[in-house]
């Protein structure tokens, strides 16, 4: 799309050489480029408006905590929740995970207590519920998946709901580019009384985003990803339940009143923010928030569709190629592999050329284990990557494919 192509001029990094060779930038799904609006946003602040947010009473303190719940309720709005104080900034889709399972886990599990995930999740979503296990010797239970089709196998569902409390799951595959049936999975849970969480940092600069028609409990995203800076990302959490939970850390900011022997904790989501915040990536955020909507999500997404349709096309072309994931239907990753070529190789050849991509597990060691492999090559793309960079890139692998494998 036109709209897209013009786009480019907004980000500097894409401008350059690398190695010689004009820069393509595949790596989207590790971490997106930032737009020039962005780092005039973060700079603006840092030259005009810094200071500590919140019980301040000097006009800068004023200004960035103005700045701050601008943000947060900017956030809300992204995702459609019902109320600003839904929103909890967290360093990104992990810790809004972890937080969740060290505060809503730690207070309602129990030994025995089912967890159930999906076999395609990220480390970040497998981790802390195996640090509970250890914790507290809760069970965790898994979605399969279709490891042919690569997506998800809910024949028994049914059965993997009964007796679970939580259902954590990832919207949009960082390996296999699967979209997830998020909305779906979210209502079979609420007619069980489970609840659910969502892992967003795939999706939410990708696609229109509602929690309250998703139906989730909580949703987490990382900025670093939809175009923000590194280091922020927003935990929703449905107040009811926000209310309930206990705090995640202590400290400043997350208290009402403190003495030498007890202590009276903040409302959410102060509650849940302990300690001076990420003022500046949060605005920064927004900002990111602001330019993406701007583009319109809708038109992300089909941008995102058209191109990993093409680029699966034209990648799986390759003579010796197996590619992973959905056929359709599918978000802008494709990971790939040669048979007698390992993926670091390939990538670190396709660097010389200029080509970014990524190598390795992606943080998915068990289900790199059931597809038969321990590594894979990973193309993913963005609104400012083009049909024209897809066979480049395509030229780029068949050539570094020749050179070491003859």
């Amino acid at each position: 799309m036109d709209i897209f192509l013009r786009t480019r001029g907004d980000f500097p990094i894409l401008s350059q050489e690398i190695h010689g060779k004009p820069l393509i930038y595949f790596d989207n799904a590790a971490s997106s480029q930032k737009p020039r609006s962005v780092v005039d946003t973060l700079v603006n602040y840092y030259e005009t408006s810094h200071a500590n947010v919140h019980r301040g009473v000097h006009e800068l303190s004023n200004r960035a905590t103005e700045a701050y719940e601008k943000a947060r309720a900017r956030a809300a709005l992204f995702l459609h929740a019902e109320r600003a104080e839904e929103i909890i900034f967290t360093r990104g889709t992990t810790e809004g995970i972890n937080l969740v399972a060290s505060t809503w886990g730690a207070a309602n599990l129990k030994e025995s207590d089912v967890v159930l995930l999906t076999e395609m999740e990220h480390h970040s979503n497998i981790v802390p519920w195996l640090m509970l296990k250890e914790r507290l010797g809760i069970q965790l239970r898994y979605i399969p998946v279709d490891p042919e089709k690569g997506t998800l196998d809910l024949t028994d569902l049914g059965q993997l709901l009964e007796g679970v409390k939580l259902l954590s799951m990832v919207h949009v595959s960082n390996t296999l580019g699967t979209i997830n049936p998020v909305k779906e999975l979210c209502t079979a849970a609420r007619e069980r009384n489970i609840i659910t969480l969502v892992d967003a940092a795939q999706s939410a600069g990708h696609m229109l985003l509602d929690v309250q028609e998703i139906g989730c409990d909580f949703l987490a995203l990382s900025g670093h990803k939809m175009c923000g800076p590194t280091g922020i990302g927003v935990l929703y959490g449905r107040f009811a339940l926000l209310e309930t939970m206990p705090p995640y850390q202590g400290g400043g900011e997350m208290i009402e009143t403190v003495d030498f022997d007890s202590v009276v904790y903040n409302v959410a989501p102060h509650k849940f923010e302990a300690g001076t915040p990420n003022i500046a990536d949060a605005v920064g955020l927004a900002a990111a928030m602001d330019y993406l909507d701007d583009l319109g999500r809708g038109r992300i997404y089909e941008h995102d569709l058209m191109l990993a349709q093409y680029a699966r096309e034209r990648f799986g072309a390759l003579e010796g190629v197996r590619i992973l994931g959905p056929a359709t239907e599918r978000a802008g990753v494709l990971s790939f592999l040669f048979k007698d070529l390992h993926a670091l190789d390939l990538v670190s050849f396709a660097d010389r050329k200029g080509l970014a991509l990524r190598a390795g597990h992606h943080c998915n060691q068990p289900l790199m284990k059931k597809l038969g492999t321990d590594a894979t090559a990973r193309a993913s793309f963005y609104f400012y990557n083009t049909v024209n960079e897809v066979d480049q890139a395509v030229e780029i692998i068949e050539g570094v494919r020749r050179k070491l494998l003859g």
